[in-house]
């Protein structure tokens, strides 16, 4: 049955949900960095994803025009993470730091003041319009195997695709190096789990935090950059709009839990797209335009019926 339910099932929803899930699992895992470690919702997250998309379009730009080649979005992208780190960083010492010690509701009113001066800022340096990212249309790679002699499984991946399930594993395994084999991530559990017991045991907590802002800018720039080569354009309010999946991702693995944060983002994005597949008759179980509502409702389940998360997250 391949050719009436295989073909369309896996080619046009199966694989397009672990994209978009990829692109949720990188920027779930900067939020529930800062809600484990931090404990505050910082709202600018998106907000720093977008813009290190749009300066990874710059330098390519820049380098079409100087030199009269483009450079690959994913080899942009390394001194976009650079630039978006001192931001982070300028974020957290004049924005977040005199914050640190108030209450939880005004760090989580100045990073949604930060999300909109960031966003402003997008809009006055390179203009309210949409820009192509990446101009053509991207012609999907067939990988064809012959299962029984009858018919053909043929997979459509797309380059982009591939690139973007490609690097995010990539990404992921070096997070999980990163946090059980350094010092440093071993740090960052540690203050995830208590940051008083942490500073009595000698840990630098301020150095913990700028890790986290480092670790979470730079996965934050590559999800901006993988879901500006999957719809292949900018505009300002790309960010804002993962937001709440990337949220619904983090508190479905459970909060200051990376991995989860993985499994959170790739549940969250096939639920998107494998709820508007035509599962009774010719009708999608849920419009396409109503599958944002899906991230949500899940989100919301999962805090009442376990609010650690898959998992066993922090609760606050």
């Amino acid at each position: 049955m391949w050719d009436s339910f295989g073909f369309e099932f896996v080619n046009f929803y199966f694989i397009p949900g672990i994209v978009l899930g990829c692109i949720y699992a990188l920027g779930a895992i900067g939020i529930t960095l800062t809600f484990g470690i931090l404990r505050f919702a910082n709202f600018a997250h998106g907000e720093v994803m977008m813009t290190g998309a749009y300066v990874t379009w710059t330098l390519m730009a820049v380098t079409g025009a100087l030199f009269g080649w483009v450079l690959h979005p994913l080899i942009a992208a390394i001194p976009a993470i650079f630039v978006m780190i001192v931001l982070f960083t300028i974020i957290d010492r004049w924005f977040y730091k005199p914050f640190r010690n108030a209450p939880t509701i005004k760090l989580v009113i100045a990073s949604f003041g930060m999300m909109l001066v960031i966003r402003s800022l997008v809009q006055v340096l390179w203009g309210p319009n949409q820009i192509t990212f990446v101009k053509g249309i991207a012609k999907p790679n067939s990988f064809i195997r012959d299962l029984t002699g009858s018919f053909d499984m043929m997979i459509l991946v797309p380059n982009k695709h591939f690139w973007i399930m490609a690097g995010t594993l990539i990404i992921v395994l070096i997070l999980g190096y990163l946090l059980t084999r350094t010092r440093i991530g071993k740090a960052m559990r540690a203050v995830s789990d208590s940051p008083d017991l942490a500073l009595v045991t000698g840990i630098d907590v301020e150095v913990v935090i700028r890790a986290t802002w480092i670790v979470g800018g730079a996965c934050a720039v590559a999800a901006g950059v993988f879901l500006a080569m999957d719809i292949q354009m900018l505009e300002t309010t790309m960010g804002f709009r993962m937001l709440l999946p990337m949220f619904a991702a983090a508190i479905l693995g459970g909060i200051g839990k990376p991995y989860g944060a993985v499994m959170g983002g790739l549940v969250i994005g096939l639920a998107e797209e494998l709820v508007s597949y035509p599962w009774i008759g010719e009708s999608a179980l849920i419009s396409p335009g109503y599958k944002s509502g899906v991230a949500f409702a899940i989100m919301i389940i999962m805090l009442i019926v376990r609010p650690s998360g898959l998992f066993k997250g922090r609760t606050f």
